[in-house]
């Protein structure tokens, strides 16, 4: 079958928004509209009700989501976690790192069309203003070409502080999930004069952001993001990408009224461009996968509102495999997706079941160095014994100590061992057993940590005795 020519020769050279001189060229995206548009716009609607709502929720007491990283505290969906939890962290690191790998693999950069914070900030909010301010994507062309006059002057400074207002807001949302949302707050209602150097750091954060989505944009996505370029190394044939049917689709020719375009050697695709005009990254999606595509479905709805209209079957670009292409195949969900997907779903399970029996309370219990057992002469032999306790609640804690694999009898020496709320606190006690439950010289104890009669963990220590 012939094949036409890619549109921009050197594409896999260069990227679409650089031309041969090096110089940037500016995207002015056409505003798409579609089915898959209304959902994305939907998905991400909600993701950022969730952003700015979730500094203020909180789950018994603790904040929802809260990442200290100067005071080394998380708090994810209103759960603990300490530098003690880093066993925890270790291996949430990993599933995330394998999950990463097989999402990508199977479903192409999804995440970044419609759930990465820098598309939705950019189409759901500083794009939007754009078009509210300069006009739609004719009227921004025009105006960045035309002079600069009164008018869009005025336009240039409206949008540009708007932009950085937005982008400073941003800016202490984010800064809500480091310190919580009263201590940002109390920060911003104060006195500015008390916290110069914060405010100079807000100040320079808000540029970065206001830099970012006003000028480097879609720069971000093939540059500077990592994750893009891991795309190269991850996508197979089998991973399912925003696809061009370039069977059915080449040769591609405008159409004529009436005709019959097998008979006249022409493929589906009409030339329109409109794949082109709506991509938010400049992508001409008919030249195949490449660094620029973020997977966002601008290019799907463009082009199946142009084959409805020319009485054409819409999907002559949609989600598919390289390999559903290249066979002609219908689409079909592959026995390795199906794997993958299974293996992603377990090991989103393990995490919740990790977090479900995580406890709130970690105790050590060791013998007292350089201590031997103690005859009581009542024909019980004792052990002395210290406890450290990392309580990671949001509360107090009265602890006891009891013992669950053997019988005898614990007392606490000093106070009674209560741990104040997301510290560490420390005792010592002494256990007692009969002389005729010691079968051996050594045996180990299982203990409980109870608090309000209730079981937060359990712990194991040596005894030992006199023996038989």
């Amino acid at each position: 079958m012939q094949t036409q020519e890619p549109t921009t020769p050197n594409f896999r050279d260069r990227l679409y928004t650089i031309d041969e001189m090096g110089n940037r060229l500016w995207v002015y995206a056409k505003k798409p509209k579609g089915k898959l548009t209304t959902a994305r716009n939907i998905v991400g609607i909600l993701l950022l009700l969730f952003f700015f709502t979730a500094p203020f929720l909180k789950i018994n007491g603790q904040h929802l989501l809260l990442l200290d990283f100067i005071n080394r505290s998380f708090i994810i969906f209103g759960v603990h976690f300490w530098p003690q939890d880093f066993h925890l962290f270790f291996i949430g690191m990993i599933a995330l790192f394998v999950f990463i790998i097989l999402f990508t693999a199977t479903y192409g950069r999804i995440w970044c069309g419609w759930a990465c914070p820098q598309t939705i900030f950019m189409e759901l909010v500083f794009r939007r203003i754009e078009y509210w301010i300069d006009g739609d994507h004719n009227k921004q062309k025009a105006m960045a070409s035309g002079p600069w006059n009164t008018a869009r002057i005025s336009k240039m400074v409206a949008k540009q502080g708007i932009f950085y207002l937005i982008s400073f807001i941003i800016s202490n949302y984010f800064l809500m999930y480091v310190i919580g949302a009263p201590a940002c707050i109390h920060l911003v209602t104060d006195n500015p004069s008390n916290h110069v150097v914060g405010l100079t750091i807000m100040a320079v954060f808000s540029f970065v952001f206001f830099f970012v989505f006003s000028w480097f944009r879609e720069q971000v996505c093939t540059i500077v993001c990592p994750y893009g370029r891991l795309q190269g190394v991850l996508l197979d044939n089998q991973s399912i990408v925003i696809s061009y049917d370039y069977h059915r689709g080449e040769l591609r020719a405008p159409i004529k009224k009436g005709e019959n375009r097998s008979e006249a050697g022409k493929g589906d695709c009409v030339d329109c461009r409109q794949c082109i005009a709506v991509c938010p990254t400049g992508v001409d999606i008919r030249n195949g996968t490449q660094l620029e595509c973020i997977n966002c479905t601008c290019c799907i709805d463009a082009c199946d509102q142009v084959m409805k209209r020319v009485g054409l079957k819409p999907g002559l670009i949609r989600y598919a495999s390289e390999k559903m292409i290249n066979e002609k195949l219908p689409w079909h969900f592959p026995l390795r997706s199906k794997a993958y997907t299974l293996l992603l779903v377990v090991l989103s399970f393990a995490g919740v079941y990790f977090l479900a029996n995580r406890s709130t309370v970690e105790a050590t219990v060791l013998r007292a160095p350089g201590m031997l057992f103690q005859d009581q002469g009542d024909g019980r032999i004792s052990n002395l014994y210290d406890i450290k306790v990392v309580n990671k609640s949001g509360h107090d804690l009265p602890l006891e100590v009891r013992l669950l694999s053997h019988k005898g009898s614990i007392l606490v020496i000093g106070n009674k061992l209560v741990v104040p709320k997301e510290s560490v606190g420390e005792g010592v006690f002494f256990v007692y057993i009969s002389k005729a439950d010691l079968m051996t010289d050594k045996i180990e104890l299982e203990m409980g940590i109870y608090s309000g009669g209730k079981l937060l963990d359990k712990t194991k220590a040596s005894f030992i005795g006199p023996g038989k």
